[in-house]
């Protein structure tokens, strides 16, 4: 693909193309304009914004994360401009800057104590026995929604008090918010700005309901401690503990269950890694679960925005409120940083990615969790199924913010 052909808007042409298409694309960028301006695509009931610059090469997407004083989240952490009450509704911290952000993180991060922190961890070993034994009889299964999903989902529920029952409700409801409409969870014709309103005020009932029943009690989850945690004085509003929550079904539900499946995609590609880590899988766990969220790069990219005249990524100098956006999945194949950047390598070591987003104060604060449960899945996976593998190619979400797989047919 030449360079002038390449439009990183068209989320139906330019997102669907084969993967291998799509990382070449981004090859080209990095190598012949490395931060490049594109025009945004139109909205349905939103105003087109004044287009973006892409951000495609490491050291460039290392140099905004480390500097949110000139590259802010305040103004938009997606593409397109967005009312600010939607915003920071569906992106809780995440469309936060300092002051804010790290108030709502200080208080948050108070939830995970240490007596709830080892109650999980212990959690994902038994969460992932129990979606081994669901399938290991069947012989085959889609393995997204009867695998990579149902770890990540029943973690995240059980932390927050989610009853058993709503686990599908909450699985839906997440899928509609991060489908960017896809015509699988949006039909053609519907309003999706609608259905993302909806999705999230189900959500923000259903932790409403919970929340109300934790407060002055005492107990192990997350919504207990969330909603009674008090520092100096301040407590999360039950709007900011609404907010959380859609943000950690999102975050800590598709991202995980993003990784997994790619997992799975890259394990069948590569049956020598594969056959490497069934052998040792403890001494490779580290190191092959960084090169499959390297890979897989969930989240596609993040979008700051500039707060001065002069600020600079390297030759570049931007103005005053323009938009740069973050592509992660290009930093993760940036030659100048990993070394046959498309090869799958198990044992890569340094593995600099940016899976979990740039360091600074957004650097994911599941990245803990996340790491958890890719290693004990795929451990209960290979121990108990080994010759478990995709059958089909991942069918993947159309969009250009999650690198999301609806479907993947595994058999074993």
């Amino acid at each position: 693909m030449q360079l002038n052909e390449i439009d990183l808007s068209d989320v139906e042409g330019f997102w669907t193309l084969p993967m291998s298409e799509r990382e070449a694309a981004f090859a080209t960028l990095r190598r012949d304009d490395p931060i490049r301006f594109f025009a945004e695509a139109e909205m349905e009931l939103l105003p087109r914004g004044p287009g973006y610059w892409s951000i495609t090469r490491h050291a460039d997407v290392i140099e905004a994360s480390r500097n949110p004083e000139l590259f802010c989240s305040g103004m938009g952490y997606t593409i397109p401009d967005l009312p600010p009450e939607f915003s920071e509704f569906f992106g809780s911290m995440l469309s936060l800057d300092d002051p804010r952000h790290a108030r709502l993180r200080k208080l948050v991060s108070a939830g995970f104590t240490p007596r709830m922190l080892a109650k999980v961890e212990a959690d994902v070993h038994v969460a992932a026995t129990s979606v081994v034994d669901n399938i290991i009889d069947k012989g085959s299964c889609d393995f997204v929604p009867e695998v990579a999903a149902r770890l990540p989902l029943k973690i995240i529920c059980d932390m927050m008090a989610i009853p058993e029952s709503q686990y599908d409700f909450v699985f839906d409801q997440t899928n509609i918010i991060l489908s960017q409409g896809d015509p699988e969870y949006i039909p053609e014709g519907a309003d999706i700005l609608e259905a993302f309103l909806t999705a999230g005020a189900n959500l923000a009932m259903l932790m409403t309901e919970v929340a109300d029943s934790r407060r002055g009690t005492q107990g192990d989850d997350l919504t207990t401690a969330l909603v009674n945690a008090e520092i100096d004085g301040d407590r999360l509003t039950a709007e900011e503990i609404q907010s959380f929550f859609v943000l950690l079904c999102a975050a800590g539900n598709e991202t995980t269950r993003t990784a997994v499946s790619w997992g799975l995609h890259y394990l069948t590609e590569h049956p020598d890694q594969r056959d490497r880590w069934s052998a040792d899988y403890d001494t490779l766990a580290p190191t092959a679960v960084e090169e499959i969220v390297r890979m897989s790069s969930p989240v596609v990219h993040f979008r700051r925005t500039v707060t001065r005249d002069g600020a600079r990524l390297g030759d570049h100098e931007f103005s005053e409120g323009e938009k740069i956006v973050l592509w992660y999945n290009s930093a993760n194949r940036d030659a100048a940083v990993f070394d046959h950047p498309d090869t799958f390598d198990i044992s890569r070591d340094p593995n600099n990615h940016v899976g979990f987003g740039g360091p600074g104060p957004h650097f994911c604060l599941g990245a803990h969790l996340a790491r958890r449960e890719i290693t004990v899945l795929f451990r209960e996976l290979l121990a108990r199924l080994p010759d478990i593998h995709a059958t089909a190619p991942p069918d993947r979400l159309r969009s250009n913010f999650i690198n999301g797989v609806k479907h993947l047919p595994c058999a074993w």
